[in-house]
């Protein structure tokens, strides 16, 4: 919602301030311009991008405009699964958690959880960890390990802002090159009465326009809202990691949760009570 805000503002805040000096607003138009501009910027994202990070940039654009899914309510979520799936490994052992693992969607445990359950790179991520603890892999080499995929995982989810980013950087001079093919235009109508001309310029000044105003308004920053989300995904990662870990070496399940609470960035992190009360809230099932 922010980010649909945030473009609002830039466009209001842009073409409000051309009203203000009584700017015709017919100039602004130039389709070849935007064709000019786009058309190249995609072309350059096709040419230095692979389909599956392209793909991975149209899976993010949607959540930047949705807002980012860890909130502090996805937080006490997770936390409160973790201390239903530690007191059970606690009370039953690592091989009562075989069925959960092998079938997360089918299990009674992860159903309880939506959100965590709705996200399959976690799911994936917390089930394929555990399952090395219930094969009897050592605590810190298993940790190793979930260091590893979550630092190849972080170099994936930096490929889609950097593609943005480099699209952004590329379009001030895709707009010089739209501008000086207006120029172009302009010179072969260098016979025509002043008025003509004028349009002809201000065509062409248009797509320096558009180039800077699409990189710095735009680009650059939906290249840094897809950074952040990626950064939120990497914590959440970080939470299940620090979480079974703990546990492995055997913290109890309340400390092994207060451990990854204390892990959340400050301002998605619930407090202790509502942790508290998250979790004696399914005491019976435990």
């Amino acid at each position: 919602m922010l980010a649909i805000i945030g473009i609002l503002v830039v466009i209001g805040s842009v073409l409000g301030g051309f009203a203000m000096v009584k700017g015709p607003f017919a100039t602004l138009l130039q389709p070849a311009e935007l064709v000019t501009i786009f058309g190249a910027a995609i072309g350059t994202a096709l040419i230095s991008t692979p389909v599956k990070v392209l793909k991975a940039l149209g899976a993010a654009m949607p959540v930047i405009f949705k807002g980012s899914p860890y909130t502090k309510a996805t937080y006490v979520e997770l936390l409160t699964m973790q201390f239903e799936v530690f007191s059970k490994m606690r009370k039953n052992g690592l091989l009562a958690l075989e069925e959960d693992v092998a079938d997360p969607a089918a299990s009674a445990t992860f159903q309880n959880y939506p959100k965590f359950l709705g996200n399959k790179k976690a799911v994936t991520f917390f089930c394929d960890s555990l399952k090395l603890l219930i094969d009897g892999t050592d605590a810190g080499d298993a940790e190793h390990i979930m260091m590893s995929d979550m630092a190849t995982q972080q170099e994936e989810i930096a490929l889609p802002p950097a593609v943005l980013a480099k699209v952004g950087d590329a379009m001030p001079a895709l707009g010089i090159v739209a501008a000086v093919m207006g120029i172009v235009v302009t010179m072969s109508h260098l016979d025509a009465p002043p008025e003509v001309l004028g349009h002809h310029v201000a065509a062409a000044l248009v797509g320096t326009f558009l180039g800077i105003l699409f990189s710095y308004g735009f680009f650059q920053p939906l290249a840094g809202a897809v950074e952040s989300i990626a950064r939120d995904e990497n914590k959440y990662m970080q939470c299940m990691m620090v979480g079974l870990i703990s546990s492995a070496q055997g913290a109890s399940p309340r400390t092994a949760i207060e451990q990854v609470r204390r892990v959340i960035y400050t301002a998605d992190r619930p407090s202790s009570v509502d942790v508290a009360e998250a979790v004696n809230s399914i005491k019976s099932r435990v």
